[in-house]
């Protein structure tokens, strides 16, 4: 039986209930978990993706040569890199640059992407190399380098970095380039952790700046289903990918560290990350990288410790490896 009591405890409750609900503070966390703008669909690859040397791991040889090696050992382009000690300078791109990329398509080889010393717009010489690139019609280089400071919020970190990736995504849109962020691994690496740099790039257009992925540096950090998430978030911003092995083992302090290693040899599951590129419609440059003992090559030497043939029969070793791979996942 309803009762005078039981009215007017529904009375009481009837302003509770027609109340709109109260929204939470936008503190970091919410502006985290908004739905970000989506990027904007890959175009369909135009046939098999093109594999590329990084020109670090022959800077034991001149341009000339170096086109030479990578073309007899079967690459279809060449990372070349634009920084100190590489063979194209910062301060002199505008004039080595274009000498360096004729040399290299000479042979009938592609300089898709650059591996550039830019960190941000106000990097040195950063738009004279972007302005050259461009001219040249190369599209793609290799940004970044953000760290965190030990001591200071993380989140106020991250909001600082988005102002100079946006005068950086200006610069690119001014000049018709894509900047890819690389991700590295390791303490105070903004990227390592992949949710931090989808974070900062989910409002930017992926063309303008976007992500080169490196699944060896993302297995050292999430080794069993972490690489498989970051993957999934990270794909749709990706533009370039970096292709390399590693295996935990111990240095001579006796503490675990990863250490890189021949491709196949190692943790890096290619069998599962390649399929999911492919499905994500990539169709970007994938570089071939060399990290693991190699006589000095791995470091950019200009000395090797190795012969020259027995170099050359490494890269093009794990070269056939990553054509094979690609044939069988039809990429």
């Amino acid at each position: 039986m309803i009762t005078r009591r039981h009215m007017l405890f529904g009375s009481a409750l009837f302003p509770l209930a027609v109340m709109p609900p109260q929204r939470p503070n936008a503190g970091w966390m919410s502006k985290l978990l908004q739905t970000p703008r989506a990027p904007k669909a890959a175009a369909a690859p135009a046939g098999p993706l093109k594999v590329v040397i990084m020109s670090k791991f022959l800077q034991f040889l001149d341009i000339p040569d170096m086109a030479a090696a990578a073309k007899e050992m079967g690459f279809d382009g060449i990372d070349l890199c634009v920084r100190a000690g590489a063979h194209v300078l910062p301060d002199r791109c505008e004039d080595d640059l274009p000498k360096a990329v004729e040399t290299i398509r000479r042979v009938n080889l592609e300089v898709p992407m650059l591996t550039a010393a830019i960190v941000d717009a106000n990097s040195p010489h950063a738009e004279k190399i972007m302005r050259t690139a461009s001219r040249l019609g190369i599209r793609y280089y290799r940004w970044g380098g953000f760290r965190y400071v030990e001591g200071s919020s993380i989140p106020d970190q991250l909001e600082s970095f988005k102002p100079r990736i946006r005068d950086l995504a200006a610069l690119n849109r001014q000049y018709g380039l894509t900047a890819m962020y690389h991700t590295h691994s390791g303490p105070n690496e903004v990227g390592a952790c992949v949710w931090d740099l989808w974070y900062l790039l989910k409002d930017f257009n992926p063309d303008e700046v976007g992500v080169n992925y490196d699944v060896g540096h993302a297995t050292v950090e999430g080794g069993f289903g972490g690489w498989v998430h970051d993957t999934r978030l990270i794909l749709p911003y990706t533009r370039g990918i970096a292709i390399k092995d590693f295996k935990w083992g111990t240095n001579a302090k006796g503490k675990w560290v990863p250490q890189w290693c021949p491709l196949g040899e190692g943790m890096v599951d290619y069998s599962q990350y390649l399929p999911m590129v492919k499905a994500a419609g990539f169709h970007g440059p994938v570089q071939l990288h060399y990290e693991y003992p190699l006589g000095g090559v791995e470091n950019g030497g200009a000395k090797p410790t190795l012969s020259k043939d027995q170099v050359f029969a490494s890269m093009r070793k794990e070269l056939t490896l990553v054509r094979k791979w690609l044939q069988e996942f039809q990429m």
